[in-house]
């Protein structure tokens, strides 16, 4: 993969469920670019509506529907409009997710350890199964679940978001072997440290607070102490979350399920 790689989906359709995040606007801004039409996903209905704004540029078709991924109705009704407004989806990137806090694992919060299972494990099955049966019903497509380098290996002072991203994988590899026979693609995408941004800025400070063994307490020192950690010694970029994305769904990926793409600047 190249720096902005470009591949064509020129009449088909993505699907992207956390679709108002900084992931998921890439993305979005990837495909559509690249002649695909876009559903955006989300709990927020305002940055939806923005996007589907700056998207219109595109000239594709677009669709924004309210979900909550953790709710198996809410995400069928989602699925049932989006194909209402656009008809066929080809391709869905199984994005939503949320970090949880950051603290010592005999200090772990348990209400949120259930939230961070209840979005990024049980939020993500339930988009994986209606994403299958609608690819199933339509003679196939791809799926790229959202995983982490945290489910690779496991970070400090992030014990749920590592326990969901090691799920997201182990369901990424068994879906594609219940999957291939229906001409169904599922891969997942695990990217290390990607920023700048609120994101990366969040990682920082947090990781700092704990006062661990592993990051000092001033959030400037953990950046290059996080940034060190990396081979290649420097963040990746929305932009290359793009390009991973866009590989896994395109046909230069066609004989590619079960992968997991670990974007982690060179290890």
């Amino acid at each position: 993969m190249t720096a902005n790689a470009t591949y064509s989906f020129e009449g088909k359709t993505i699907l992207i469920t956390g679709g108002a995040g900084d992931i998921g606007k890439a993305t979005a801004q990837r495909f559509a670019a690249n002649g695909a039409g876009v559903v955006l996903l989300d709990l927020n209905e305002t940055k939806m509506a923005e996007m589907v704004q700056e998207l219109e540029e595109y000239n594709v078709p677009l669709g924004a529907f309210q979900c909550d991924v953790t709710l198996a109705d809410s995400v069928a009704n989602a699925f049932s409009g989006a194909m209402a407004q656009v008809g066929q989806i080809d391709y869905i990137f199984n994005n939503a997710g949320y970090q949880g806090v950051f603290a010592k694992t005999d200090e772990y919060p348990a209400d949120d350890f259930q939230k961070v299972i209840d979005i990024n494990v049980i939020g993500v099955f339930h988009v994986l199964k209606a994403a299958a049966q609608h690819l199933r019903d339509s003679g196939g497509g791809a799926i790229v679940n959202m995983a982490s380098h945290a489910g690779v290996d496991g970070p400090p002072n992030m014990l749920a978001y590592a326990a969901s991203k090691f799920a997201v994988i182990g369901m990424t590899q068994t879906a594609a072997k219940d999957l291939a026979a229906y001409g169904i693609r599922v891969n997942s995408l695990s990217p290390s440290l990607i920023g700048p941004g609120v994101m990366w800025t969040r990682q920082t400070e947090l990781q700092a607070a704990v006062g661990s063994q592993y990051f000092d307490l001033d959030p400037k020192v953990v950046e290059q102490q996080m940034i060190n950690s990396v081979p290649m010694r420097r963040l990746g970029s929305l932009e290359e979350v793009a390009n991973g994305v866009s590989f896994l769904m395109s046909d230069e990926a066609s004989y590619i399920t079960g992968f997991n793409l670990d974007i982690t600047g060179g290890q």
